[in-house]
């Protein structure tokens, strides 16, 4: 065998292949294994590798082969392409691992001879230098190297040599060198530590030697003992006063080594640990890093004292931990997260999570991840904490330490205390700070507190933690407790009011845990139940959400928690108390959702559940908007007795000539006022109810709906403010010319506006309004002028022309006082009035953006809300949501002219991104839940004529359209108009069915019954006519909105209407019609007459569609024109 030969003759390694050519020729499969290894891709490399040793060892009595193979795996080591060396090099170290007869030693020698520095090319020194340093490495992964001392030997001596080179090879061969130490047994070393021992006294000198000296101290603790350490290095430690200096320059040496890599360099961490070991760490981490490596001001520095700190978590004790995390390094961290919030810069903050991360996980100590927890919440950049409110890493505390962290994060913002944060300020903050110290450290706290809330809020967010039933009811009322009541008296009762906050609670904070409230009950009432029991367990898998293990709403046992809090005068009080009307409607609110809890038990419908749940929706509300929520529960309040209770008669309201509206409509005017509000709560609790009474929309209802999408109001509201502006100024201009004696017919004017007021539109009420406010500053200036007249008097400065007594300066200095009040007050006068027409405003812009309609009075939804901050684009939520669940329902062909409404007028004018995502949520609805939904009304008979109506209308507004893909939408909904016609069956004989008399008798019957169940109610003959004059605009205009994907869909779609329409294509092709026009109608006729079954069964269209053709082709319509283009 070749490795027997091998061992038994030592000059054989280096024998000459005996017959070179034989191999070059023989078997070319062989020769490809060296191309494999030699290409960068791993996955090729790694496959050569394998193919090769299995060839090995198929031919192992083929010594030339296994010579050969040395050979080249040896020159390839020093390739020229710097991808290929590892692939030579790991493939050398699987053959040396595999065939264990061959000797180290001779192929050590072989690579230092093919690779001999003192011969070599000085444009091939760097290629050489790589060829003895991967031919060690590949020595020493074959994992035989322990084994062979002079190998081991002759390697270490190698690489010593190639240290010296450290332009090319950098600190490889040390951490080679020190990588060898570690994997070798302790009597190895000691026979190698007379070759080492120049490296192990110069372990001050580069990062490699100093690493090879940490290696063996970790590994040979009873080699390199504290006296030989002393012989060594002067010193028995590492970690010494003295040996700070060096140290440092050490790591910075390493840094500015491994600065591309952004990893932390081996020595570092090997060297904290040494300090560990020796129990100096404090003396490390304050000399070395804090005042040696992080006041270098080098970012590079900077981010080894960061992965310094993350590495060590694992490796401290508790009172390390928290010495750390009060440091200057956690301080410099801090400043570094704010300062580099812009997308172009290096952020470290995620590798800090990853080293946080790490250490939670595999941490069994609750003490330990606590403080770290503390640590980092703690450094804050002037009182708000880096951190943010969301960290992931929060899911691998343990169940102790989360329940401490909670606890801690209660009591920190009861009493707040800076002294224990690791506080800093940006340079920017320090030269803009203004502020005393007292107004800092208010300042500070209220951030903290913003912070706190919204962690809490997080936490119970987090679907990766384990949460309980009790854990999620403690933050949720901690949360609403300090969010709308305080404390006067402590009560077993209520946990909440035993600790009372240090410092007063602030209007931010509590305005910061009124939305952490709000954002908790949102999630809350979509989260699954929660438990391990039973019921529990039946409720996750039947995908109720919102409730509790005892099949309570979450907002339910809220409420209660608030009724509670109400009914305890004594010991809390609410931060904004509530009036009589409040508290009335939150008692009739409390009392109604009794009475439907108590018919849901008897009777379970859904309707029941959807008037409960918006009951306590917006009784919750009360305490965030008090005033605005009490009509809504009285509208709801009324709405829930008629939805109820027994049919209400029609009545006529007082004064008013139209009926009293539906319960639906009065429901849906509230969900539309609600979702003004800029809650996610609100419009996720109005989208599931509304889901919950759309079965029972009326027509009125659903019309209130799209009246938000009319954009008809928005012009008459622009219109009417144009209208006040322009008369606003006429006035003014007309006072102006006429003088001061023009004020008295103005105020006559504008009281004869006022009175007739009542019986004006909105538009003259504005009007009105606007007239009684120039009146009044006619009336406030009349004021200002007589009070300026007034002061002038009394200061003497009006003595008249006979005066001549010069007023002394107390006079002067008295009337200069009290002229200076009085234009202070006529300022703030002028800026209120500003002010307030600023505010309108504004409200009439919000208006017209977010379309949201004002109702008349009788339909008992004048509490729309003014303040709107989301876009119509929730309301089209509900259109969804009627689409989805109420596809059958005759109602939808009212949604379609609406829609298309908002779709021409966005696509005609230049919009806002909001506005073009709002355009894209419209066209998407339209399209996937309206024309290609798979259901629809099945009973449409009663309103045959109008849809027929609205199938023409639809199509003549495609052909009116400017623009090809507003006309798209038209054509798409007429098509789905087409399809509900024709899938609905026939209840009466179809209008073609006269024809049928001509026939005979006996095929009759037969032809209509296919005939009707072909085209159901369809009107043929009135949809044909309707398509062909589209088709005929199609081909006769020259920018028709029209495209022959339209008339492809429709073939595609209703192939009936190929034979309807195959007169009007063929005279169009010989008609001289344009080729594209043609093409398209050829494609679709070709296309269509075979996969359309009336054609199909129908040879008549045949000879006449294929003459149309010839005819077409002799006009010079070339054939691959018309087969190849559609």
């Amino acid at each position: 065998m070749a490795g027997d030969s091998s061992g038994s003759r030592p000059g054989q390694a280096e024998a000459p292949i005996s017959h070179p050519g034989r191999l070059l020729g023989q078997n070319r499969k062989f020769l490809d294994f060296f191309w494999d290894i030699a290409k960068p891709e791993q996955e090729i490399r790694l496959a050569g590798t394998e193919g090769l040793i299995r060839y090995l060892q198929e031919n192992q009595k083929d010594d030339d082969v296994l010579k050969y193979t040395l050979k080249r795996l040896t020159d390839g080591l020093a390739a020229t392409r710097e991808a290929s060396r590892p692939g030579f090099s790991l493939a050398l170290a699987q053959v040396l691992q595999v065939f264990e007869e061959i000797p180290l030693l001779k192929v050590l020698e072989q690579i230092k001879e093919k690779h001999d520095l003192g011969r070599i090319k000085k444009k091939l020194f760097r290629n050489a230098l790589f060829g003895n340093f991967f031919g060690v490495l590949a020595l020493f992964q074959s994992g035989r190297l322990a084994k062979d001392l002079k190998a081991l030997l002759g390697c270490v001596q190698l690489l010593q040599g190639l240290s010296e080179h450290h332009a090319h090879l950098k600190d490889l061969p040390r951490k080679t060198l020190a990588d060898i130490v570690s994997e070798i047994p302790e009597g190895v070393f000691e026979v190698l530590f007379s070759a080492l021992e120049d490296d192990l006294t110069s372990a001050f000198s580069t990062p490699g030697q100093l690493y090879l000296l940490l290696v063996g101290i970790q590994k040979f603790p009873g080699v390199l003992y504290p006296e030989k350490l002393k012989e060594l290095l002067g010193t028995e430690a590492v970690i010494t006063a003295e040996n700070i200096p060096k140290l440092v320059e050490v790591l910075k040496m390493a840094v500015k080594s491994e600065k591309k890599d952004r990893t932390l360099p081996s020595v570092g961490l090997d060297l904290m640990k040494v300090a560990l070991k020796e129990g100096s760490f404090e003396l490390f981490w304050k000399e070395v890093v804090e005042n040696g490596l992080l006041k270098d001001n080098n970012g590079a520095c900077s981010y080894m004292c960061y992965r310094l700190l993350g590495s060590a978590l694992p490796l401290l004790s508790l009172g390390q931990l928290k010495m750390i995390l009060r440091g200057e390094v956690m301080r410099q961290y801090g400043t570094h997260v704010v300062c580099t919030q812009l997308p172009d810069r290096f952020k470290f903050a995620p590798e800090m999570e990853a080293y946080v991360s790490a250490f939670l996980e595999g941490c069994p100590d609750a003490e330990k991840q606590l403080a770290v927890m503390v640590g980092f919440s703690t450094l804050t950049n002037q009182g708000h904490p880096v951190v943010p409110t969301f960290w992931k890493v929060v899911r691998h505390l343990l169940p102790t330490a989360l329940l401490k962290y909670i606890s801690w994060l209660k009591d920190m913002f009861l009493d707040p205390d800076l002294d224990s944060c690791v506080d800093f300020a940006t340079k920017r903050q320090k030269q803009n700070e203004k502020q005393s110290h007292a107004e800092k450290s208010e300042h500070s706290i209220t951030r903290l507190r913003k912070w706190i809330v919204a962690r809490l809020a997080g936490i119970v967010e987090n679907p990766q933690i384990k949460r309980e039933e009790e854990f999620v009811m403690d933050v949720t009322r901690f949360c609403f407790f300090h969010a709308f009541f305080e404390t006067k008296k402590p009560t077993s009762e209520i946990p909440e009011t035993e600790a009372v906050p240090s410092v007063l609670l602030k209007e931010p904070s509590r305005l910061a845990a009124a939305n952490s409230f709000f954002s908790l009950l949102q999630h809350l009432s979509s989260m699954p139940a929660l438990g391990d029991s039973a019921k529990a367990e039946e409720m996750r898998k039947k995908h109720l959400h919102g409730l509790m293990a005892s099949g309570d709403p979450w907002i339910y046992v809220m409420v209660q928690y608030a009724n509670l809090l109400l009914s305890q005068p004594k010991h809390v009080k609410i931060v904004t108390p509530f009036g009589n009307e409040a508290k009335a409607a939150w008692d009739r609110m409390l009392q109604t959702v009794e009475d439907l809890r108590k018919k849901e038990k008897k009777n379970p419908v859904l309707k029941t559940s959807a008037f409960q749940h918006l009951l306590l929706l917006v009784g919750i509300h009360l305490f965030k908007l008090p005033a605005e929520c009490m009509d809504l529960l009285n509208d709801l309040q009324n709405c829930t007795k008629r939805a109820f209770g027994e049919k209400p008669k029609k009545k006529v309201a007082a004064g008013d000539g139209e009926e009293e509206p539906e319960w639906v409509e009065v429901t849906v005017e509230v969900l539309l006022s609600l979702l003004t509000q800029s809650s996610g709560l609100i419009r996720k609790v109005c989208k599931s109810v509304f889901g919950l009474i759309a079965q029972h929309m009326t027509k009125g209802a659903l019309q209130l709906i799209l009246d938000v999408f009319d954009p008809q109001q928005d012009q008459d509201e622009e219109s009417a403010v144009v209208v006040v502006e322009e008369t606003h100024k006429k006035k003014i201009s007309q006072k102006d010319a006429r003088g001061d004696g023009a004020s008295e017919e103005s105020s006559e004017s504008s009281s004869a506006d006022d009175s007739e007021g009542d019986d004006d539109s909105d538009d003259e009420a504005e009007n009105g309004k606007t007239d009684s406010e120039d009146e009044k500053d006619e009336e406030m200036d009349e004021n200002f002028r007589h009070q300026l007249m007034n002061v002038l008097q009394t200061g003497n400065a009006l003595g008249g022309d006979d005066s001549d007594e010069d007023v002394d300066d107390e006079t002067m200095m008295s009337l200069d006082e009290n002229l200076s009040a009085l234009f202070a007050e006529q300022k703030k006068r002028i800026q209120a009035k500003k002010d307030e027409r600023e505010k309108m405003r504004k409200e009439r812009i919000l208006r017209r953006d977010f379309k949201i309609k004002p109702v008349k009075k009788a339909q008992s939804s004048e509490h729309l809300l003014r303040d709107a901050t989301g876009p119509n684009s929730q309301v089209l939520d509900l259109v969804e949501v009627f689409l989805t669940k109420q596809a059958e329902n005759p109602l939808v062909f009212s949604i379609i002219d609406p829609l298309l409404l908002v779709i021409e007028q966005s696509m005609s004018s230049e919009t806002s991104k909001q506005e073009q995502d709002y355009l894209r949520k419209t066209a998407d609805i339209f399209t996937n839940h309206l024309c290609r939904s798979k259901q629809y009304c099945k009973n449409v008979a009663p309103i045959r004529e109008e849809l027929h109506a609205q199938l023409e209308s639809l199509v003549k507004r495609a052909c009116r359209q400017s623009d090809s893909a507003v006309a798209l939408y038209c054509f798409s909904a007429s098509l789905y108009i087409f399809r509900v016609l024709k899938g609905n069956p026939a209840g009466e004989v179809d209008p073609q069915s006269v024809e049928l008399e001509k026939k005979p008798k006996n095929q009759q019957k037969g032809t209509q019954a296919s005939l009707a169940s072909t085209v159901g109610i369809l009107d043929l003959e009135r949809v044909t006519t309707a398509y062909r004059d589209a088709l005929n605009s199609f081909l006769t205009k020259r920018n028709s909105p029209l495209t022959g994907s339209m008339f492809l869909d429709l073939f595609e779609r209703h192939p009936i209407m190929c034979k309807q329409l195959i007169d009007t294509v063929a005279k169009s092709i010989t008609a001289g019609a344009r080729q594209h026009q043609q093409v398209c109608i050829v494609s679709a006729d070709e296309r269509f007459w075979y996969a359309g079954s009336t054609l199909r069964h129908d040879s008549s269209t045949k000879p006449t569609f294929f003459h149309s053709i010839c005819n077409a082709l002799k006009r010079g319509v070339s054939v691959e024109y018309l087969v190849g283009t559609e």
